[in-house]
């Protein structure tokens, strides 16, 4: 899973360095240059004049301005952000003639219409949106992004590290106050988010320098981070003395006003039900399945493909289950597989390390072939980490982080190896294909280096093309020649089925009214997952409705597309020019790519 966000800006803009940002401050175009390079300059112009909205995103960008600020985290500053781009929008209507642009201008020029219409759609659900869910709220960035992003090569970027810190009072009263509001308002998230959110809240505030225990993770990155400047030791002892006193000052405070808010909502969030519950929750339902598959299919329709699906996947796993010599149900294999200590790793930190060793090598093996598959791989470095403990009740069970085409930050697949007896071993090799090669890192770094693209398509979020790709790409590691252990394949085979029981099990929670017991057992009758990993995920769709039926939409119709290309070509069919027509252009709206493929098709005939 990439880990998603429901504004194109805030989701992937996580990711290119201050260099990609050149031209956006360049003067205005002069009237004899092209509509194309006119529209270019322009849209380069509109993206810093957007990230330059949020100090985070600037960061993120590698960009040192306003380092030592946090960004508005209120209704207000979406509304702000949303006023800056409906003005972006007006400009390009007034300012350029579509009919002068070329084809590749004219799509970045009707995207970027899209992108404006959708962020206006979320911000119309502002409400029904949940402000807590079962991976937190927005407050639990904010240490990611000073551990993994705030980078101190200067005393200014410590002091703006500390000031960054301060900061964390007011974004806390921004966040808890309107907590608050839907508190008072009775747009409430269901009420198992707590006992997850709660917890990891606290832990923000335990550990030195705020007791005697273990450092906490933002105090000892501080520190190692001050320890390595080249500075006096005089100047050390202040930063120190200053990190300590805005931890256990101003970031304190924040996280007690944030734990009196959440406490507050708990009390009065006493049911677990789908979005159909919120007023208009309907609506809001079909507009978020829109939003995540890119597609005009209702509930049903996703509902009755994910029965389809589930029914087909569970036909190829008993051919496996009978090629291995099981005699018992398809069940009783799932029940075996689940229980068997060889599909398990030691729950010791040498079984951690273990995990993680293997999936290096299960990348480093594939990447030695992936040019038989690829006609261009990405530049950037890929590593594999464990999800650090301040967030293990709230991460996933594995996702993507976007690194920096420059170099300076690597594409990340982040593992939760919390509890190692609900890591399923013959399901490492589909999920590190998924989040690290081919998957994820190919699309997502591919996307961003490619520098003829407007930087808002660079790092656009489309959900059923991003997650499509990651699930078609469990399927490519088959087609390299991995998988030859009949376990794994059944291992791949348990991702996919799981993928295809979200469609059963997200349209039966948001537009079935199903409970969330009734959501659990359907996926524990028809997935390989541990019984941590099904509630974790039936607890994330039921704060995340629509985003779980992206990945199966997106996958089925990559596979649609390629088949019709092979048909259509026959022995000119070349699966690396295919897979270079899917990516070189960034995400897209899927009634775009199949455009795409079919003027690739007409192409190559």
């Amino acid at each position: 899973m990439f880990r998603t966000v429901c504004s194109v800006l805030a989701l992937s803009v996580a990711t290119l360095a201050a260099p990609a940002f050149a031209q956006a401050t360049a003067p205005a175009v002069a009237p004899a240059q092209s509509e194309d390079a006119r529209l270019a300059a322009f849209f380069q112009a509109a993206f810093l004049e957007t990230a330059r909205l949020s100090p985070e995103t600037l960061s993120q960008l590698g960009m040192k301005e306003r380092y030592d600020e946090l960004g508005d985290y209120s209704q207000a500053g979406q509304m702000k952000a949303l006023a800056v781009s409906e003005a972006q929008l007006a400009r390009t209507k007034r300012e350029f003639d579509p009919a002068k642009l070329s084809p590749g201008s004219g799509l970045s020029f009707d995207l970027f219409g899209r992108g404006v219409a959708t962020q206006k759609m979320q911000l119309k659900w502002y409400w029904q949106a949940y402000a807590v869910t079962s991976g937190g709220s927005a407050l639990d960035q904010i240490p990611v992004l000073l551990i993994n992003t705030h980078k101190v090569d200067s005393v200014a970027d410590a002091e703006a590290y500390v000031s960054r810190l301060k900061a964390v009072e007011r974004v806390a009263g921004e966040v808890s106050d309107d907590i608050d509001q839907r508190t008072a308002k009775g747009f409430l998230p269901p009420a198992f988010v707590f006992g997850r959110v709660i917890p990891d809240a606290r832990t923000q505030i335990k550990g030195a320098p705020f007791d005697s225990g273990p450092d906490h993770a933002l105090w000892a990155d501080f520190k190692t981070k001050v320890a390595a400047l080249k500075t006096d030791d005089a100047t050390k002892t202040r930063l120190l003395a200053a990190g300590e006193a805005a931890l256990k000052g101003e970031w304190k405070r924040g996280y007690e006003r944030y734990l009196v808010s959440l406490d507050a909502m708990s009390k009065r969030a006493t049911t677990v039900n789908g979005v159909w519950a919120l007023p208009q929750g309907d609506a809001f339902y079909a507009d978020q399945v829109a939003f995540f598959t890119t597609t005009k299919l209702t509930p049903e329709q996703i509902h009755q493909t994910g029965l389809s699906e589930v029914a087909r996947i569970r036909g190829e796993m008993e051919v496996i289950k009978a090629k291995v010599g099981f005699k018992g149900t398809l069940e009783q294999f799932f029940a075996f597989v689940k229980t068997d200590p060889k599909t398990h790793y030691p729950n010791t930190d040498a079984g951690k390390q273990q995990y993680l060793a293997d999936a290096k090598k299960i990348i480093a093996d594939y990447m030695a072939v992936a040019g038989k598959q690829f006609s261009t791989l990405p530049k950037q470095a890929l590593e594999v980490r464990a999800v650090e403990p301040f967030r293990e009740k709230t991460a996933s069970t594995a996702f993507y982080n976007p690194g920096a085409p420059d170099g300076s930050r690597p594409g990340i697949f982040y593992v939760n190896l919390a509890d190692m007896t609900q890591v399923q071993k013959v399901q490492l090799p589909a999920i590190a294909y998924h989040e690290g090669a081919p998957g994820h890192h190919f699309q997502i770094a591919r996307s961003q280096e490619q520098t003829d693209l407007p930087m808002f398509r660079r790092l656009s979020y489309y959900g059923a093309y991003t997650e499509g790709w990651g699930l078609y790409a469990e399927k490519l590691g088959k087609e390299a020649g991995f998988y030859q252990d009949p376990y794994d394949d059944f291992g791949r085979l348990s991702l996919e089925i799981w993928r295809a029981v979200r469609l059963v099990v997200d349209t039966g929670i948001h537009a079935k009214h199903w409970s969330r017991d009734k959501a659990i057992a359907y996926m524990h009758d028809n997935t390989l997952n541990s019984d941590l990993d099904t509630a974790r995920e039936i607890d994330r769709y039921f704060t995340s409705p629509g985003q779980a039926t992206s990945y199966k939409i997106g996958q089925l119709k990559i596979l649609e597309l390629r088949a019709k290309a092979q048909k259509a070509l026959g022995p000119k069919f070349d699966i690396r020019a295919f897979h270079e027509t899917v990516l070189a252009a960034g995400a897209l709206p899927l009634d775009v790519l199949e455009t795409r493929v079919d003027a690739y098709i007409e192409g190559a005939k």
